[in-house]
């Protein structure tokens, strides 16, 4: 299986979004804020620092699947050895486990957020987050989201 490689482009005048998804050499599908106000909305709460933040978005997984990944009937062989690497746009780096995302294996919840406290992301956080729920604090939570790769081991 060859590395299948999500680049997320930002709009920086008007705060809006865009997903572009590169599954191994398929065509680049391109996915707008519109498009991702379509899949279904989740709402996660972040432990910052001790203080209880409220995010809404769609789950990662949802966006990964829009990208060719198949969770229904749950990861298994190869793909458990596949990680997903979020960079975000200041040079911040964080990778999760595919099988973090399962439903059927980690369920994680992480979020590919839009929405702090009921507004938009503003321009500090931006204009996606990613928030892991139920880390203890916010390490993995990437602000300024850029570029997500999802990159299966060789051996």
């Amino acid at each position: 299986m060859r590395p299948i490689l999500l680049f997320l482009a930002v709009g920086c005048m008007q705060m809006s979004a865009q997903l572009v998804l590169r599954v191994n050499d398929s065509a680049p599908v391109t996915i707008t804020a519109e498009n991702l106000a379509k899949l279904p909305r989740h709402s996660a709460v972040l432990n910052d620092h001790g203080k209880e933040v409220h995010y809404e978005g769609v789950l990662l997984q949802n966006v990964l699947a829009r990208g060719g990944i198949d969770f229904g009937k749950g990861l298994r062989g190869k793909q458990m050895s596949t990680y997903v690497a979020v960079l975000a746009s200041d040079g911040y780096e964080a990778v999760f486990a595919l099988a973090d995302l399962d439903p059927t294996i980690g369920n994680s919840g992480i979020l590919v957020a839009d929405q702090h406290e009921g507004q938009p992301l503003g321009e500090k956080e931006g204009p996606l987050r990613i928030i892991v729920p139920h880390d203890q604090r916010p390490a993995r939570s990437v602000r300024l989201v850029r570029e997500i790769d999802v990159v299966q081991l060789q051996k």
